[in-house]
């Protein structure tokens, strides 16, 4: 498939999987709108990709994200439409992370703050090194994070919730792993290992079934109970209507490793 041009990310794909780069080190990879914008168009070029099983969304230079780029926010340069067609803003980036059937990791240095906080949030994996650090500071700069207070409740206990967006305090990634809001805190030498060990073992599995459950997963949250679990059985009858689970059958049968996709070149 084609790369868009891209001029605020850097995307790059190998081995089934996609790793996509916040690439503005100079503003601590700070999100613009036409970041937000080619990130959508990033995230959908990854997500129809058949042979893209896992997706890894990390910062340049040493961080992940300072948030949303205040200079913009305030005026002080207009922001530039880029070469891309526009496909929407942080609302439609967070539902865009929602609505994908390949797994995102988002692979955490050094900070995650404000919106940067929000978009790790929405994705379905975050890795971070020991030292890295977390905020939502909008309470002090007269504001509140209103936009990703959805994927931060969605993850942490309320209480937890409530205590990020209205003290505004850093926190640790001990604390982080301990409310739910990451999944590992990893020593930083070994940060690069573990996300791509994570990105291995997910783009190793059967991707129809992979979509049909994030999808799944996307939506019965939501649902109440009785909503849910017709929805969920009618999507296991789904799963049952996939090449996977006829290779899956079959190699159980045969006892061998299943074949999820057609071998590459080199494989």
């Amino acid at each position: 498939m084609t790369t868009p041009p891209f001029t605020e990310l850097l995307f790059t794909s190998a081995d089934h999987i996609a790793t996509i780069v916040l690439n503005r080190e100079h503003r601590k990879n700070a999100l613009t709108l036409t970041l937000i914008n080619e990130l959508i168009h990033a995230l959908e070029r990854a997500d129809a990709d058949p042979d893209i099983g896992a997706i890894i969304l990390t910062g340049a230079g040493d961080c992940f994200s300072a948030g949303a780029d205040l200079k913009q926010m305030g005026g002080a340069s207009s922001p530039e439409e880029g070469a891309l067609p526009h496909r929407g803003g942080f609302v439609e980036l967070n539902l865009t992370l929602a609505a994908l059937g390949t797994p995102v990791i988002a692979r955490v240095k050094r900070f995650a703050i404000a919106g940067g906080l929000g978009l790790m949030s929405a994705c379905h994996f975050v890795i971070a090194e020991e030292d890295a650090q977390f905020s939502t500071p909008e309470i002090d700069r007269g504001l509140f994070p209103m936009m990703i207070m959805a994927s931060i409740f969605r993850n942490v206990p309320r209480r937890k919730g409530l205590e990020l967006v209205l003290l505004g305090r850093r926190f640790g990634s001990g604390e982080a792993v301990e409310m739910g809001l990451i999944n590992e805190a990893v020593p930083a030498a070994t940060l690069d290992a573990r996300v791509q060990e994570l990105a291995i073992e997910l783009a190793a599995k059967p991707p129809n079934a992979m979509r049909l459950g994030l999808q799944a997963f996307a939506r019965q949250g939501d649902m109440a109970l009785e909503e849910a679990l017709p929805y969920l059985q009618e999507m296991l009858g789904e799963c049952f209507k996939t090449p996977d689970f006829q290779e899956g059958i079959q190699a159980f049968l045969a006892k061998r490793p299943p074949q999820w996709r057609s071998p590459g070149p080199g494989e």
